[in-house]
């Protein structure tokens, strides 16, 4: 079994296919929240402390960590936050940009094994950031597209996938610190997205034993009730043996499905995580009484 190991300066998190979805919080982003953008901008990072505390209280393990703000000092912003996260929560953290310098400034702020995100294909990208990689021990998200862009046929993002894990491979990284994004689209444009994530899993994971991650609600984008669907994609994308996802743990739906299908999928032994998540509390001293009542029972029959 492929196991990627992330972690905090305390705490450790797998991504496996013998353990339970990893559920990896997308709220830390300011692309399309305005004031979330304005507020780490003039350095007010309230709402990110607020952000972090929420989704690991609503059962993220791993947060995403992105500051990509326009006429900012990303690499600046994105290394404060980082520092903040780690001083407020155990959790291990993504660090999500497209620059190359926040990525090694992310990096450089982190305590632990920190997960990046990400590295491309693309040549230029792949001989920028898995140096990176290499230095300082981290696992790293490979996106399946390249400068071709981003293709139909799943045969030629699995030969993205294969390229990045070979060339990271000759960079000295193994292949189980590369956690594969085979690329959702949207199902309201493309109906055949789903089956081919689904089809482009289980040959990362059988072929090239590699682990996965997705932007989950990249799915449902432009359709109603998104939190249904989305919901219904990562049950069947766990089903299908994608082992996290970059999602919204907010929505009580998606957790819903991701804790059914780790019950489903025997990675949640005696259901103990779902038990805890959806067990009604008992009142005060109806356990007890529940069991002399058993008793009784038992003796008069």
């Amino acid at each position: 079994m492929t196991h990627t190991v992330i972690s905090s300066a305390s705490k450790e998190v797998i991504i496996g296919f013998d353990q339970p979805f990893v559920v990896i919080g997308e709220r830390i982003n300011p692309t399309g929240r305005k004031l979330l953008a304005e507020e780490m901008k003039n350095g007010d990072f309230s709402r990110v402390e607020s952000d972090a505390l929420a989704q690991v209280a609503a059962g993220a393990q791993i947060l995403d960590v992105n500051a990509g703000i326009p006429l900012a000092d990303e690499p600046g912003i994105l290394a404060k936050s980082i520092k903040l996260i780690q001083s407020i929560t155990d959790v291990p953290l993504c660090i999500d940009s497209s620059i190359v310098e926040a990525l090694e400034a992310g990096l450089a702020a982190y305590q632990g094994k920190a997960l990046l995100n990400s590295v491309t294909g693309e040549d230029e990208r792949l001989e920028r950031v898995l140096p990176l990689v290499k230095k300082y021990g981290c696992a790293v998200v490979a996106i399946s597209n390249d400068d071709s862009g981003i293709s139909e046929d799943i045969n030629v993002r699995f030969n993205v996938a294969k390229k990045i894990v070979e060339r990271a491979q000759d960079h000295g990284i193994p292949a189980s610190d590369i956690v594969v994004d085979p690329l959702v689209m949207p199902i309201g444009a493309i109906n055949t997205a789903g089956r081919q994530v689904m089809a482009l899993v289980k040959r990362l994971r059988e072929e090239l034993h590699v682990n996965t991650t997705c932007g989950a609600s990249n799915l449902s984008f432009g359709l109603p009730n998104r939190n249904g669907l989305n919901a219904a994609f990562i049950s069947m994308a766990i089903s299908s043996g994608m082992t996290s996802a970059i999602t919204n743990p907010l929505h009580t739906e998606l957790m819903q499905a991701v804790r059914g299908a780790n019950v489903v999928m025997g990675n949640d032994p005696e259901c103990a995580a779902w038990i805890r998540a959806y067990r009604e509390p008992l009142a005060d001293g109806a356990q007890r009484r529940g069991r002399r009542g058993s008793r009784r029972r038992s003796t008069g029959s």
